[in-house]
């Protein structure tokens, strides 16, 4: 009998390209509870929090759009990033809609979509601390400091390209633009455009070395493995949303205006 099963077990995972298709779609559910879960964390322009408490930015437009169009409310579940995979993992949300970059290792763990946004990776510099540098190979040092919210493509993007370099881990941004601004680090490695947002915020104190990010890498929606409904649907939904202009200009209005500033703290 228990033979049978296993060899059963076997034929329905090659059927469905090896993985067992079992339970409702995510997509299902959300339909039934009527409300998508979104896990997020906060990342300027991204998401971040109004002046009334509020969250705002671009990925908090993307998904409020995501869920009328689903014909559900949104809930945004705020959560640490080194954490926000294994909550993913256990059901805390439905889906990560973060500003995720796309990465093998990741990929081992969960699904992405489709790409439906690309970043890359820059660098704001205090002005006294880095006087001088414009390049990475002047950053790649052993007596130069780099801040970095952990767990991050940022971090892995710092330590790939500034492998001599020290670096100071942060469980938040905050925390490493704190560091520079006190001129305790020479610089902050993040996601593009936050640095130069940091650099035009404190002119008399902050510079970006670099005159264009060092890396590309592709965002996607993130969804736990084996749901290929899911899957589906968020492609679609991405390309449609691509083709109507939607996202093209949501992230004009975030990245490339500052109409948006006096709205924030």
């Amino acid at each position: 009998m228990k033979r049978w099963l296993a060899g059963l077990t076997m034929i329905v995972m090659c059927a469905f390209g090896g993985e067992l298709i079992a339970g409702e779609s995510v997509i299902e559910s959300i339909q039934k509870k009527g409300t998508l879960r979104v896990g997020m964390s906060t990342f300027v322009p991204w998401a971040m929090r109004d002046k009334t408490g509020e969250l705002i930015g671009f990925e908090i437009d993307v998904a409020k759009k995501l869920a009328e169009e689903m014909g559900v409310a949104v809930v945004f579940v705020p959560t640490n990033w080194s954490g926000i995979i294994p909550a993913l993992l256990t059901g805390k949300f439905d889906i990560i809609i973060g500003g995720m970059g796309i990465t093998p290792k990741r990929n081992l763990k969960v699904n992405f979509s489709e790409a439906y946004d690309y970043t890359g990776m820059s660098m704001v510099a205090h002005r006294k601390k880095a006087e001088g540098f414009s390049s990475l190979a002047d950053f790649n040092k052993k007596n130069v400091t780099i801040a970095v919210r952990m767990g991050t493509t940022a971090e892995a993007a710092a330590k790939k390209y500034l492998p001599q370099a020290t670096f100071r881990l942060f469980e938040n941004e905050g925390q490493a633009f704190q560091e520079l601004y006190l001129g305790r680090v020479h610089a902050v490695v993040s996601s593009a455009p936050l640095p130069t947002f940091q650099a035009l915020k404190f002119p008399e104190k902050l510079f970006v070395p670099l005159e264009k990010p060092f890396t590309q890498e592709p965002i996607g929606f993130v969804v736990r493995k084996g749901d290929g409904d899911a899957l589906n649907f968020f492609n679609n939904w991405i390309h449609l949303k691509q083709t109507d202009g939607f996202l093209a200009a949501t992230k004009h209005y975030w990245f490339e205006t500052r109409q948006w500033e006096a709205r924030v703290k």
